[in-house]
């Protein structure tokens, strides 16, 4: 089973891998039987990649050991393992590691197509901080890639998806942070939206690089954690993080937490591990089917605002996530040939994250996804952050 309960692929066989040798074997399998292959870590990927009808999966998901080095400030994170377990193991250090933003996420899938996480402002994707990659290549050969060894395999893999190799450990640089941080996260009614998205486009117009934050069109959750009066309001969240002392981050965003009056304010100074569990509860594996689509861009006008909140209001299921990232910082200072992943230039990342309980509304839920992405490619140069796309088509 995937996250994404939408996916639904048979498989003809499964190669549970306790190690490298065992990749090697699978790989070279797969090779001398003609077999088509797809590689399974914690299996996030929306779009399902990690399964494939018929074929062999080289499942990874056994090789979650996470060795961190607290001198150097680096950790080997081996390919199945999740962004929770590496939370985990970090944060015994007061480490962390530039990852995903639920803690369920795959380190393998999020990393080889970019990865976004909440200092991402601060540290760059996740691929800016991969100092080096083992890897089983297609004729089941091992070897590290690194700045310094197979540099071209390496600079594919950073933002390059997972096609060029079978990445059984990835060497990641850490940071100092944790085990406290500041968390901004105010939800203010939809009828305040244009207020607070006007307010929030300002606010990160110029913003330090220790801030990174999101926009968020949403319904609160049918969930315990959430008053039971307020379940399924319609709501537009601000949410921030702040890589640095807790007390000055709580100054800093005071401003994300006056916009209007807030149906729920959650925000406050909380573990650095909570911050990336945060939406977990809510998008449990398996429970939800899911058709995103992604696009960057430039900046967002009026025109573009009203359109991303008049589409916000039309969604088909109180699930559906439309999520606004404001990017820049120091992963836009990263020269365009540098990676594999190209271009970062684009101010905002829109993504218009579809999901839904019910197979009936399968086609309904697509179109709507599909109608969404084309309004908004008016605004955009076209490109996708391959890693919230369902597929690359219309």
């Amino acid at each position: 089973q995937l996250w994404n309960k939408m996916i639904d692929k048979k498989p003809g066989l499964i190669a549970q891998c306790s190690g490298v040798s065992d990749v090697i074997q699978a790989v070279n399998f797969a090779r001398e039987n003609n077999l088509i292959v797809s590689v399974r870590g914690a299996g996030h990927n929306v779009a399902g990649n990690a399964l494939i009808d018929d074929g062999l999966v080289i499942d990874l998901s056994n090789m979650r050991t996470v060795m961190v080095d607290p001198k150097t400030k680096t950790a080997v994170v081996q390919g199945g393992a999740n962004w929770g377990d590496v939370d985990r193991e970090t944060q015994a250090f007061g480490l962390a590691c530039a990852g995903g933003v639920v803690s369920d996420t795959g380190v393998g899938g999020l990393t080889l197509g970019g990865g976004l996480s909440w200092f991402r402002r601060k540290a760059g994707m996740s691929i800016d901080n991969l100092i080096g990659a083992d890897v089983v290549l297609a004729n089941g050969s091992y070897l590290h890639a690194s700045d310094s060894e197979n540099q071209d395999l390496f600079w594919a893999l950073k933002g390059g998806g997972g096609n060029f190799g079978i990445v059984t450990s990835f060497h990641f640089k850490l940071y100092e942070l944790g085990p406290e941080v500041m968390m901004a996260a105010c939800l203010y009614p939809r009828s305040e939206a244009e207020k607070a998205m006007r307010f929030w486009i300002d606010f990160t117009r110029d913003l330090p690089d220790e801030i990174t934050s999101d926009c968020i069109h949403w319904a609160i959750p049918e969930h315990p954690a959430f008053p039971p009066e307020l379940q399924g309001q319609l709501v537009t969240g601000l949410a921030s993080m702040y890589f640095g002392s807790p007390q000055e981050g709580e100054k800093l965003l005071q401003p994300l937490r006056e916009v209007a009056t807030p149906l729920l304010d959650l925000s406050g100074i909380i573990p650095y591990t909570a911050v990336n569990k945060m939406f977990d509860p809510f998008l449990v594996k398996g429970t939800l089917n899911s058709y995103w689509k992604s696009l960057y861009v430039e900046d967002i006008n009026e025109e573009l605002m009203d359109l991303l909140i008049n589409k916000a209001n039309q969604a088909p299921t109180s699930q559906c996530l439309l999520s606004i990232r404001n990017l820049q910082g120091a992963l836009s200072r990263v020269p365009e040939d540098a990676t594999a992943f190209g271009d970062r230039s684009s101010r905002f990342l829109v993504s218009i994250d579809t999901m839904w309980v019910d197979d009936a509304d399968n086609e309904r839920c697509m179109l709507y996804t599909r109608d969404f992405f084309d309004e908004v490619h008016n605004y955009s140069n076209g490109q996708v952050y391959f890693n919230f796309n369902s597929d690359m088509s219309g």
